[in-house]
């Protein structure tokens, strides 16, 4: 899959009959080149609705698959061909789940072809076609993974927007999608400092939180939705001109904030019982300056990241894709009435099977 943050093509191999994780064998992110990060971003929130726009897409949904299956045919040869299925989420250019449409770029039939593999694709629309919200998508993998954990706890991710996961003392599970992720940092520094993220959080921790600035951010109608409930990447677009004005660094600090601001007050607002423990996994885990914002928002619980726990964090999302394509090939459902919204438990995906040339 590649986020939508725009970071790269996360991909992961995982050993998995849809239940349990046997082991995450390899993981990796292969960084978008300048002109394809470019020519996804030109098209956020847009539809093929034009001919000069279906053209693009098609375009551009070719190059990025093939830019997918060279990262596939990498794992593949590194686990020498023993590869059942590949789980393709592709690239999200535009949800909107109160209009049932979503957008995710990407060809299964092409990328099954060209690595001769059988390839599920199609999660999300899945998910809406059966009444739900498209998403959050990976809490079942997060379940598996924290099943002998003492709980209740919790999964937050942090990727271009930042989901929740809450898993209860009998494997109860509740999701939702939070807010703000690495997308709103990673635009900030952008169009400000032309630089594609805020390295190692090093911007935000030389400014300062704009504290009235941030208190209008956090009014915003998505925080007093009850989940379940997902988004889009670029819901806080307008919001976000509340940082015009403020320094490179300050307006880092703030938006980081907003993120962890963000988190605490849906946690607090919707989980079901308070979790012992947030596990934060994401490119948002690797981002010191977050995790400090996060742990100093969140004192009596204790706030680790997935790479403490020997996960991968940057990939965690490319291997819940993978477990997902495992569930669909043995009839499992993806996705419930507590993570999605969905009318009944959804056995999602599309299976496309290599075909002979």
């Amino acid at each position: 899959m590649s986020s939508s943050s725009l970071d790269g093509i996360a991909a992961a191999t995982i050993v998995t009959d849809g239940v349990d994780v046997y082991d995450i064998e390899r993981s990796r992110v292969e960084p978008y080149d300048d002109e394809l990060r470019e020519r996804l971003q030109n098209l956020y929130s847009k539809r093929p609705d034009t001919a000069r726009l279906a053209a693009e897409f098609q375009s551009l949904e070719e190059e990025l698959t093939r830019a997918h299956a060279a990262v596939a045919q990498e794992m593949i040869d590194f686990a020498d061909g023993k590869v059942d299925v590949i789980g393709f989420h592709g690239h999200t250019l535009y949800h909107n789940p109160e209009q049932h449409f979503t957008y995710q770029m990407g060809d299964g039939e092409l990328l099954s072809k060209l690595t001769g593999k059988k390839v599920v694709n199609h999660f999300v629309q899945a998910d809406l076609l059966s009444g739900g919200q498209g998403g959050p998508l990976v809490p079942v993998y997060y379940a598996a993974l924290v099943n002998n954990f003492q709980k209740p706890v919790g999964v937050a991710h942090i990727g271009s927007i930042s989901n929740l996961t809450w898993v209860g003392d009998n494997g109860e599970l509740m999701a939702f999608d939070a807010g703000p992720g690495n997308a709103q940092i990673n635009d900030w520094v952008f169009y400000h400092a032309g630089q594609h993220m805020d390295y190692d959080g090093k911007l935000a921790i030389s400014g300062k939180v704009n504290d009235k600035v941030l208190v209008n951010l956090m009014r915003h109608k998505f925080f007093a939705k009850h989940p379940p409930k997902s988004m889009d990447r670029n819901l806080f677009k307008d919001k976000l001109e509340h940082l015009e004005g403020l320094s490179l660094e300050d307006g880092a600090a703030t938006v980081t904030e907003f993120v962890v601001e963000a988190i605490a007050y849906s946690m607090a607002l919707y989980f079901p019982s308070r979790p012992q423990q947030l596990i934060v996994c994401g490119g948002g885990a690797k981002n010191p300056t977050l995790m400090r914002f996060l742990r100093a928002k969140l004192p009596d619980i204790e706030v680790i990241t997935a790479g403490q726990l020997g996960w991968r964090a940057d990939t965690m999302e490319a291997q819940a894709i993978g477990f997902l394509a495992a569930r669909r090939l043995y009839c499992l459902p993806m996705s419930f009435p507590s993570t999605t919204g969905a009318r009944e438990p959804v056995v999602g995906g599309e299976i496309w099977l290599p075909q002979a040339d």
